[in-house]
């Protein structure tokens, strides 16, 4: 196979949008380029891009963005309204900036996201091929097992994982990976049944591949696209469900800065100090809705069967 010219900086748009490329690597970049100007050209997808963008950034410079010390107590300035004595979003009940707490939560958020991330849609994305892969046995136990995680709400499995593993910012985050994998294992396995049976598959397999060969080589990538359409849409649910932990005092401990223990906190002062637990609320709901954005707007894009194409 011939390799592509190297592009001039002047013809390097004209390279990532031609109809003729000419080696693997540029007919990826090309189909990546228009998927990427698909989602541009997106209005929701764009402001979800920018939710998430913000939160990102105010993981990475919380230090520069917080006004205060996020743990730094003063009963003198509890409960401040927003505005007061220099606290842009009020203080909580031990007299902590709400501000510098929330742009600090978002790094426990954001560790959520990724760890959770990279480790739940991997397993089930495993699962799911090498069972649709293999079938017979294989597929029965893999299948039975998943059926059993999701059996169980997910919150109320990651609740009983966390009771036996202990309180922790790390047990929650891997409570909630061991309870996320199952419904990557079914897309994956759907999407392997669709494939199994196809020609360049039997071309493999008279080539000499071996099952792991087909799984990574072949299987795996065409899973990739549902498997990540449907990571951005469950990354509502694990920020939700991260908060829910947080929340019953089993996941982020204190002083750690967590959206969902400052709404648990704050949640006595709602009637009369409504700033307290209302503000992380809108960090979470305003977040959740960015990946949910993203994710609507990724399906249209990278799904094939979608109405737009």
């Amino acid at each position: 196979m011939s390799l592509a010219p190297t592009p001039s900086a002047g013809g390097l748009r004209a390279w990532l949008t031609t109809d003729t490329p000419r080696s693997r690597l540029q007919a990826r970049l090309v189909s990546a380029t228009h998927a990427w100007r698909e989602l541009l050209a997106n209005p929701l997808a764009v402001a979800g891009l920018l939710i998430v963008a913000v939160l990102v950034l105010m993981a990475l410079l919380a230090p520069w963005l917080a006004t205060h010390d996020p743990n730094a107590q003063n009963l003198a300035l509890r409960l401040q309204p927003p505005g007061a004595n220099g606290h842009w979003l009020g203080t909580d009940e031990l007299g902590r900036d709400i501000w510098s707490r929330l742009v600090y939560g978002s790094r426990v958020t954001l560790q959520v996201v990724a760890l959770v991330a990279v480790t739940a849609p991997v397993f089930g994305l495993l699962v799911g091929t090498v069972s649709g892969t293999l079938g017979g046995w294989t597929d029965r136990i893999l299948m039975r097992a998943t059926d059993i995680f999701l059996a169980f709400p997910r919150l109320i499995l990651a609740l009983a994982f966390v009771a036996a593993l202990g309180p922790g910012i790390l047990n929650a985050i891997l409570a909630i990976a061991l309870t996320a994998w199952p419904p990557y294992a079914r897309v994956a396995r759907a999407e392997t049944l669709t494939v199994r049976r196809s020609d360049f598959i039997a071309a493999a397999r008279l080539a000499g591949a071996g099952t792991p060969r087909i799984v990574l080589g072949h299987v795996v990538p065409l899973c990739l696209p549902s498997v990540i359409v449907r990571v951005t849409l469950d990354m509502a649910g694990i920020i939700l469900t991260a908060a829910g932990l947080g929340f019953l005092g089993l996941g982020a401990q204190p002083p750690l800065a967590e959206w969902g223990a400052m709404i648990s906190t704050g949640q006595q002062f709602l009637l009369s100090h409504w700033w307290v637990p209302t503000i992380p609320g809108i960090a979470i709901l305003l977040v959740s809705l960015g990946f949910n954005l993203i994710g609507d707007s990724l399906r249209d894009v990278l799904d094939p069967r979608s109405a737009k194409r």
